[in-house]
């Protein structure tokens, strides 16, 4: 009898072990897979910056051309980007008097104005991009960035229209710039000029700017 029970106890002890193993399996570990950051090139050449600016009893326009840039892409969303701006390329375009004309892009690329000869580049660095609801003229983002003109940096926010498709990303709208934190004080009635001889210490900026994946800029 007990040459019979050993055999019958040690398989049951065998059975009872593989049922209730001492050890638990390994959790599964689950990576979410994210997108990958791209960066697309400016295309100087398809971009346009228009700017306004108002004087007593009127007001001039014209534009400046981008130099080139980044923009930072993420799936189908702009995320980011540097974009550089040739402040040497000021034009005018309401002035049909080539002399006036002359003299007026000569004083704004002045150290009155911009200062070209010692700053000839401008700069914006994107540091947020914000979705934007209800937004009638079709704006559906909110930009904020530092802005460097004349080695001055100073935060800015616009609204603007943003999108990427098929390799190509874009963005347009309009920003309203205070010249003044930029050293740009030239006819501002903060710095002591005349009421009926002010200009505005702020200035628009209209632009539609494109950039392409895996693009060379062209100029």
């Amino acid at each position: 009898m007990k040459k019979l029970l050993m055999p019958l106890l040690l398989a049951a002890t065998v059975l009872s072990a593989t049922a209730h193993p001492t050890t638990s399996p390994e959790p599964t570990t689950r990576v979410a897979a994210t997108a990958a950051v791209a960066s697309y090139q400016v295309q100087p050449q398809l971009s346009t910056i228009g700017w306004t600016g108002k004087k007593i009893g009127g007001q001039h326009s014209g534009t400046i051309n981008l130099k080139g840039g980044q923009v930072l892409v993420k799936g189908t969303q702009i995320t980011g980007g540097t974009f550089v701006v040739d402040m040497t390329s000021i034009k005018n375009t309401d002035l049909t008097d080539a002399d006036y004309n002359a003299k007026l892009v000569g004083h704004l690329k002045s150290d009155d104005f911009f200062g070209v000869e010692k700053n000839p580049t401008a700069t914006f660095v994107i540091t947020s991009i914000k979705p934007l609801k209800g937004d009638a003229t079709g704006n559906n983002a909110t930009i904020t960035g530092n802005l460097t003109i004349k080695g001055k940096t100073n935060p800015l926010s616009f609204p603007a229209k943003v999108g990427v498709k098929n390799g190509v990303a874009a963005a347009s709208g309009t920003a309203s710039i205070d010249r003044t934190k930029y050293d740009v004080t030239f006819g501002s009635t903060l710095f002591g000029a005349a009421a009926d001889k002010a200009v505005d210490d702020t200035f628009a900026l209209s632009f539609n700017v494109i950039a392409k994946a895996n693009g060379v800029a062209t100029r």
